[in-house]
């Protein structure tokens, strides 16, 4: 097709679309029409009405061949074609709008307000369909610059449409070269189509049945399937439920092949999830389009699936972190969508142990080997608090905060915290190394506390209350290598520990209490 000859059909295509909105609208407000006057009896109406019906169903009845291509107007169309064509048009139109002129008198007449609105709409669709009409000029010209319309609200550009499908057309066929299996029962079918393939630069694999289609699929990777429908040992819908119902095969995309042109064939395929329907024989052009616009297709989906795997990674990534400096229960209400997460416990028990004589041992050593050592020392802390089910809180410098009971409660919390005193103690014994050793102080009581997550870029989950104080002080006036706990936690603890009572106790901001030493 020349490009005067494109740009014409464009411009005709246009034009007839153009006419079919008011040309549908006349005819839907005749039938509207029609039932207000047999609902009000006015027959005397009716006849103009079924004049106008008749007129409005050859009208859209032209329009409709226009667009469909079935007109009887040569291609080669000129100035007397077109002429022709506002003449077939003008006629059905001049005799809707003489007729519907004749009931509007009439409905005015009777004072049918309803009537009257109505026609006056129909007249006015009637209006804008004589007003394009009358624009039709230059569809034989189409290439020069008047155009095919006189108003501003109607114009196309066929010239620029004509580039865009050139430009689309070229695209299509420069897109990157997939791996394609041919699946078809008859041999020449598949050389066919293999050697169309492979002369666009594919990698084809081909199965001549349904069951070794399901073998080369095991076998190797595809970014494609063409699949015929008719095979003998199993149809192509049957294959096509198998590969969307395997995890590794679905996002395949599939282009069903058949001579079937039954419209119940094709919804099946697309039903069953297939990507699309081609008949036999092949268009190459049009074979050549759905194949590259289905491997791009499979690449977006691919690339999709490569982000989503990296967002889920990231989140697994995130949700490691969290969980490694918040409580379980703490993640998952703030993952809930909790903002102010602020508990109170009524018993907890709260240990402290800090590095006795800290500062002189930091002085001589390099920086790196203290934070090895601090490092070492903490992680093994952090390993025996996972181990007697105590959460960790803090590290304040060289001190190490845990607690017990909290978020979740427990009724041996106060046991739980003795017992990973007695194993952090052990593990120093075990470790020592010399003069330069970590020696530590433990202090434990328990009471009511207030639990709660602050801050909001960097979380810290953290107790607040009279009984992390004393649990404090009690480690700073304890004793090294040993634990001492206060008469509260004596009371709370249900297993038999061996305990030394110690002298009264004077503690800054609360006073005396009695207090005891956890024994080896």
């Amino acid at each position: 097709m020349t490009a005067n000859e494109f740009q014409r059909h464009a411009i005709a295509a246009h034009l007839a679309q153009t006419l079919a909105g008011p040309a549908r609208a006349i005819s839907g407000f005749q039938e509207l029409l029609l039932e207000q006057v047999q609902n009000h009896s006015l027959v005397h109406i009716t006849p103009d009405l079924e004049r106008v019906g008749a007129a409005a169903r050859q009208l859209n009845s032209l329009i409709d061949s226009l667009i469909h291509g079935k007109a009887d107007y040569p291609d080669h169309a000129g100035r007397e074609i077109e002429a022709k064509l506002r003449h077939d048009l003008r006629t059905p139109l001049n005799a809707i709008i003489g007729y519907s002129e004749m009931i509007l008198e009439e409905a005015e007449e009777l004072h049918e307000h309803a009537l009257d609105e109505d026609v006056r709409v129909m007249l006015a669709a009637a209006a804008e369909l004589l007003a394009h009409v009358d624009a039709i000029a230059g569809l034989s010209r189409a290439s020069d610059n008047e155009g095919l319309w006189t108003t501003d609200q109607a114009e196309i550009d066929a010239a620029g449409l004509e580039r865009a499908l050139g430009k689309t057309e070229r695209d299509a066929f420069s897109g990157r070269n997939g791996r394609i299996l041919v699946v078809d029962d008859i041999g020449s079918n598949r050389d066919l189509l293999s050697r169309r393939l492979l002369h666009d630069g594919h990698q084809v694999v081909t199965a001549e049945s349904g069951l070794s289609a399901l073998t080369r699929l095991a076998e190797y990777e595809f970014d494609l399937v063409l699949l015929d429908i008719l095979m003998p040992d199993m149809n192509g819908i049957e294959v096509l439920s198998r590969l969307k119902a395997e995890r590794r095969w679905r996002h395949i995309p599939v282009i069903m092949i058949s001579g079937l042109n039954e419209v119940d064939a094709v919804v099946r395929c697309i039903e069953a999830g297939a990507d699309d329907y081609l008949l036999k024989p092949f268009n190459p052009v049009l074979l050549r389009a759905r194949i590259n616009s289905s491997l791009e297709k499979k690449r977006w989906r691919d690339r999709e699936h490569q982000y989503l795997q990296r967002i889920e990674a990231e989140k697994r990534r995130a949700d490691s972190l969290l969980h490694a400096v918040l409580p379980g229960q703490i993640v998952a209400r703030l993952q809930g969508g909790e903002e102010i997460i602020a508990d109170r416990f009524e018993e907890v028990t709260i240990l402290f142990a800090d590095i006795v004589g800290f500062s002189p041992i930091a002085a001589k050593l390099p920086a790196s080997d203290l934070i090895k050592r601090l490092d070492r020392m903490f992680s093994m802390f952090d390993a025996l608090a996972e181990k007697h089910s105590v959460e960790k809180i803090k590290t304040i410098g060289d001190a190490y905060m845990a607690a017990c009971g909290l978020p979740d409660p427990a009724a041996d919390h106060a046991d739980r915290t003795v017992a990973l005193g007695k194993s952090m103690l052990d593990s120093l014994r075990l470790f020592a190394s010399g003069s330069d050793s970590f020696r530590v102080r433990i202090g434990v009581h328990t009471g009511p506390v207030i639990a709660g997550l602050i801050g909001r870029h960097r979380f810290v989950y953290d107790v607040w209350g009279e009984t992390v104080n004393i649990a404090s002080r009690l480690e700073s006036q304890g004793v090294a290598d040993r634990m001492q706990i206060s008469e509260a936690t004596r009371r709370a603890l249900h297993a038999s520990w061996e305990l030394e009572p110690r002298c009264t106790v004077e503690l800054r901001g609360v006073g005396t209490m009695e207090t005891y030493l956890v024994r080896h």
